[in-house]
């Protein structure tokens, strides 16, 4: 454990809400990358404003959730036969419990994605975890199993990755990709099914050999006062009713694998395909088929996508997997920034603060805090951990938690 080289010369005053003081599921409190907290660290190495690290018993790519005094991260070992969930302290980062969930089962999946890529998410009474091909678990904050739901067969020639969201009184899973997927809706509190709807599965093309995969994770949105879950699948982008699970609209245009989660803001969502696949906005308001109502669609030229990006004002930012940092004008499309060359590959999500930062870290370990400007800037700062990284930033009272291939850092002034 190492402690912070730097001293506080001043008192840091932190948000005092929940959207501040937590970060309770993939992508924060809205799914969307965004903090209101200000001041975060600017600067760190391995051993400067590193609060603590702990190892690691072997590769993942999920990020952790935050809540309260606690951080929980999911985790697999023994080639995925054990699936786990962790509870460390944030105070120090010792463990508080594990939760092993055992699966003797053969799952494809691919090196660049070990199991348990799903990150956890909390509601500040329940944790709740996707386990791929074992199902669905439940867990009271002090690792009390309160419910499982067996989700069956997760079956894809690169595997599994989208996280469960928790929204009202439900918790939400893209269960895919594979020859069966589908979006899953079950009481939070007892694990029983609320709705389902299923997706069309399988390959795609005149020889059936292009595989179809979806490892999106949905966002919750309210349009024109009514809320929409959001979920790119497979050549669309689609709306859902969030209670019953109905298909409010959907919009063509995306490619056959989508690895980025749906943005969204003033009435407009923006999805991205992966593997140098299409890009494009809709403007919400329509209903069923409303790919007429496209604001742009990006066809050609467009690199390989796998971390998500953030809006911040009236402007769509990204890092792509080759390390270019790209700015988008949101409702056009127009292309601000030329494909920044940061280095290194990425599949980190960008993380976007209320003070105009943007945090996003590559496969180098390398953390890169960029402006939030469409007048492009060099980085603010570029902090080296020299370890792999595929999972993404997550916020909470000041402090980053940034999960390696070897460890899970917290890093604080």
């Amino acid at each position: 454990m190492f402690r912070s080289l730097s001293t506080l010369t001043g008192i840091l005053c932190l948000a005092s809400s929940l959207t501040a003081a937590n970060w309770p599921a993939w992508r924060g409190p809205g799914g969307q990358g965004h903090t209101s907290e200000k001041d975060l660290p600017l600067t760190w190495s391995t051993t400067d404003n590193v609060k603590w690290k702990v190892s690691l018993p072997d590769a993942g790519n999920s990020t952790p959730a935050v809540w309260g005094d606690r951080v929980f991260l999911t985790q697999a070992a023994d080639k995925g036969t054990s699936r786990r969930l962790l509870c460390l302290s944030r105070v120090d980062g010792k463990k508080l419990w594990e939760r092993e969930v055992i699966y003797n089962e053969k799952e494809t999946t691919h090196a660049t994605n070990p199991y348990c890529s799903a990150s956890p998410v909390t509601d500040g009474e329940r944790v709740v975890v996707s386990h791929g091909s074992a199902g669905m678990y439940c867990y009271d904050l002090d690792g009390k199993e309160l419910w499982k739901y067996a989700t069956g067969k997760q079956e894809h020639i690169w595997g599994n990755a989208s996280s469960p969201i928790i929204h009202g009184d439900l918790a939400i899973l893209w269960c895919g990709p594979g020859e069966r997927q589908f979006l899953l809706a079950v009481d939070k509190k007892s694990g029983a099914k609320v709705w389902q709807h299923d997706e069309p599965g399988g390959k795609f093309g005149k020889d059936n050999s292009e595989w179809l995969g979806s490892w999106s994770t949905p966002i919750v949105v309210k349009v024109d006062g009514q809320e929409q879950l959001i979920l790119s699948v497979p050549l669309k982008v689609k709306g859902f009713d969030p209670k019953t699970g109905t298909e409010l609209w959907s919009c063509d245009g995306l490619g056959k694998l989508v690895y980025t989660s749906p943005l969204y803001a003033d009435g407009i969502v923006v999805a991205m395909s992966g593997y140098g696949g299409p890009a494009l906005a809709v403007k919400l308001g329509g209903k069923g088929d409303i790919t007429g109502d496209r604001l742009w669609h990006h066809t050609k030229g467009n690199p390989q996508r796998v971390g998500s990006g953030v809006i911040v004002g009236e402007h769509v930012y990204i890092l792509s997997e080759p390390g270019l940092a790209q700015c988008f004008e949101l409702k056009t499309g127009k292309e601000v920034w030329g494909s920044k060359r940061l280095g290194g590959r990425s599949w980190g999500s960008m993380v976007a603060t209320a003070d105009g930062r943007l945090y996003v870290t590559n496969q180098d370990g390398t953390t890169f805090v960029l402006q939030a400007s469409p007048e492009y800037k060099e980085p603010l700062a570029t902090n080296r951990l020299g370890e792999h990284v595929n999972a993404s930033i997550a916020v909470a009272d000041g402090e980053l938690f940034i999960r390696t291939y070897k460890h899970l850092w917290c890093i604080k002034k």
